[in-house]
């Protein structure tokens, strides 16, 4: 139903400030709702990305719910009984309020969270999150039919919704989380939520009022009149792909160029930029200038972050990934607005775009970790957008002979990998001949620019056999794919002290390096990497040597069990490890065999350290390790204040806590030596930086605390190392449970 265009000469303001008000309130709800609740449910899971993926998956799901809704309401119901079924759902969700995790939430530690995870959420705030996700589409179709001069076109408004979730994403990083403490965002959310709701009563008596005065002329409500099924498709794949896309990626960023958890809004802050800018008046002059871009980034993106990465820092790295995903979803985006239908299909055309959106995330989040045991989603979208360019009609309507002079040249390139793959012996001998021709190769891609088959399947080739060869020169003995990232083992080879070449095993967490082993030789059970034994914690065990024959050690974070060759005979030592997969691949002595060698009656316990933690008698432990890392970071969690105060329960009177904070990108010992100064314990730093070049030696920054100080003098005295007072800290907030912030620790 809507007015007759005769009627539709409102021209008043203050009518589209309401709309878009409400669309901006709803959206910028919506997008300080997602991270602040992702940094709730974070320590309960290890600061897994996954946990992050998982939330986007269930936000989507109940996006498409929300805008199912709305599109059954506002094509079956008239404008009246649309006004209160909508009111009745609203004063249901107000039951939701405040929003708060449910007592006692904790998740399963012997399977998949996923699951746990998505029930937890629906709890705690599915009902006020189902009302914001039902705002976009109602508002903008309450608005097409509230008489204004531009109701004939709404879509301009869907620009004022993303600007609210782009502004609120950003600002929660860089101003929300900085400065209010997880209790009162929750608090602040709820009254905004009842603030929206406001709105949203403000913009019904608008269109009530609007109906009352003016004639109305009911539609048939035949939903898709004249949508043909090509075009809904097109638009699910034009929509599929961007979603899929902005996980994939955010997946690649955290597993193979940095796990910082702050990296994680940018793909999501484009991705949202996108609409914004596909939906203004400017989309029509910038849209042929997307298309064009596209080959021409996609040249560099493709030689440089698939070929041979390794040759760039890793910023530049990340600025050509998102460079590439900005473009590729400009292209998608611009194109599905470009076929944006009319106003009787709004909700339709909304409904359909939510539907692809959930499913992107469901494809990532639940077919694609079982499915491959890399990151291989992301490339393969790549290669989707690629095929949903301009032009992919005719390509998909050509003759036969057309179809063959597309797939001509890929099917040459594929022949041609095959072949040099097969007739090359030693790859490594030719890597930098292989490098110069996958380049002149992803040049020549250029050449197909307005051939959007050509383009994909070949560069989908070229994709395949850059990641195949990457994957032979690394000799990955194992690696698989959980919810907690990707783990990996990798045999090296290094030369030892008598010039022979020696076998080694690496245990890495996406690019994070987890741990190393000597194979076959004299020197196999000697701690290596982080925990060697000239390092910080090498000392603190050679210093406390004669007094430790019956310390009970705790250890959170296993890696490949390279603590384990500490251990004595006469010590009992716990190790707490979030990943049953970790436990598996350091116990089997194919790839590592410090634990069966050193300690194979070790005690294991999975789960999250704090949570297992809690279940330990006080004073137990004599020295306690935090070696807890999802891929390069620590998880906040195990660095507050009241995670420290809780080791220290746990800990003897004279106990030692020893923390590992080697980090590329956090200046951890700032928060630190805030709790130590805060909660007056003795601290010491060492950054170890080794004085020779030893094999498989790394520098590493560990910091040891006590209660008391006479507990660290035996290392101040020892003379081992560089152990100095951590530094002195001047307008650092402490770290709680309710308050963590990064910004204010980058290095």
């Amino acid at each position: 139903m809507s007015l007759s265009p005769e009627n539709s000469n409102d021209r008043r303001l203050s009518l589209i400030l309401l709309f878009a008000a409400t669309l901006f309130a709803s959206a910028s709800l919506m997008f300080v709702l997602q991270p602040m609740f992702g940094k709730i449910l974070l320590p309960l899971l290890g600061g897994s990305p996954s946990v992050w993926n998982t939330c986007m998956v269930f936000y989507q799901t109940l996006l498409f719910l929300g805008y199912l809704y709305a599109h059954l309401i506002s094509t079956r119901q008239n404008t009246h009984r649309q006004v209160l079924i909508h009111g009745a759902v609203i004063l249901v969700s107000l039951l939701a309020l405040p929003v708060a995790m449910p007592e006692n939430a904790a998740p399963p530690t012997e399977s998949n969270p996923t699951f746990w995870l998505l029930w937890t959420l629906l709890i705690a705030i599915g009902l006020p999150f189902f009302v914001v996700s039902t705002t976009a589409p109602l508002i903008q179709k309450w608005f097409a039919n509230a008489g204004h001069h531009t109701s004939h076109d709404p879509y301009y408004l869907y620009a004022a919704s993303n600007a609210g979730s782009l502004i609120a994403l950003l600002s929660y990083p860089f101003l929300l989380e900085p400065n209010i403490g997880l209790d009162l965002q929750k608090a602040d959310w709820s009254i905004g939520y009842g603030l929206l709701c406001l709105l949203i009563a403000g913009c019904a008596f608008a269109l009530w009022k609007s109906h009352r005065l003016n004639p109305i002329v009911e539609e048939a409500v035949g939903g898709d009149n004249g949508l043909s099924p090509y075009t809904q498709l097109h638009w699910l794949a034009l929509a599929f792909v961007p979603s899929s896309l902005l996980l994939g990626l955010t997946n690649f960023i955290s597993t193979d160029i940095a796990s910082v958890p702050l990296l994680w809004i940018i793909p999501l802050t484009l991705y949202l930029l996108t609409f914004i800018i596909v939906f203004s008046k400017w989309h029509d002059a910038i849209h042929p200038w997307m298309v064009k871009l596209q080959p021409m980034i996609l040249l560099p993106f493709i030689a440089y972050s698939f070929i041979n990465p390794a040759i760039i820092p890793y910023w530049v790295n990340l600025a050509l990934h998102l460079a590439a995903f900005f473009i590729a979803v400009m292209v998608c985006h611009g194109e599905l607005a470009k076929a944006r239908p009319h106003t009787r299909h709004l909700t339709t055309y909304y409904l359909i775009m939510s539907f692809a959106g959930m499913l992107g995330g469901m494809f990532n989040t639940f077919v694609a970790p079982f499915v491959f045991n890399g990151v291989y989603e992301y490339p393969i979208m790549i290669v989707a957008a690629l095929l949903l360019r301009p032009g992919l009609k005719l390509s998909i309507g050509a003759e036969k002979l057309d179809w063959l002079k597309q797939a001509l040249f890929p099917a040459v390139l594929l022949v041609f990998g095959i072949a040099v793959y097969l007739g090359i012996g030693n790859l490594p001998e030719y890597l930098d001949t292989i490098g110069v021709g996958l380049l002149v190769l992803a040049g020549l891609l250029y050449a197909f620019r307005s051939r959007p088959l050509t383009l994909a399947l070949s560069t989908g080739v070229l994709i395949f056999f850059t990641m195949g060869l990457h994957g032979l020169l690394s000799n990955t003995l194992y690696q698989e794919r959980t919810f907690f990232g990707v783990l990996s083992v990798r045999e090296s080879v290094l030369t030892d002290e008598a010039g022979r070449p020696e076998r080694f095993h690496e245990f890495y967490h996406g690019t994070t390096k987890h741990g190393a082993q000597r194979i076959n030789s004299d020197q196999a059970l000697t701690p290596l990497t982080y925990f060697s034994r000239p390092g910080p914690i090498g000392q603190v065990f050679s210093v406390f040597d004669n007094i430790d024959q019956n310390w009970e050690i705790g250890v959170v974070g296993l890696g490949a069990g390279t603590l384990n060759c500490y251990a004595k005979p006469t010590q009992s030592w716990t190790f707490y490890e979030l990943d049953p997969l970790v436990v598996d691949v350091a116990s089997n002595p194919k790839y590592f065999t410090y634990i069966s060698r050193c300690n194979p009656k070790v005690n294991m316990k999975v789960g999250d350290a704090r949570l297992s933690l809690e279940k330990e008698p006080d004073q137990k432990f004599d020295l306690y390790i935090i070696d807890a890392f999802s891929s390069d970071s620590i998880p906040t969690h195990l660095l507050t204040q009241e995670a420290i105060r809780l080791y220290f329960k746990k800990l003897k009177p004279n106990g030692i806590l020893a923390l590992h904070i080697t980090n590329r990108h956090l200046a951890l010992k700032k928060v630190l030596a805030d709790h130590a100064k805060q909660l007056h314990y003795d601290a010491l730093l060492q950054e170890f930086v080794p004085q020779q070049e030893i094999p498989l030696v790394a520098a590493t920054d560990w910091v040891v605390m006590a209660e008391k100080p006479e507990t660290l003098d035996p290392l101040r005295a020892s003379g081992l190392g560089r152990w100095q007072k951590l530094p002195i800290t001047f307008g650092l907030k402490p770290w709680t449970d309710d308050f963590t912030n990064i910004v204010t620790i980058w290095k």
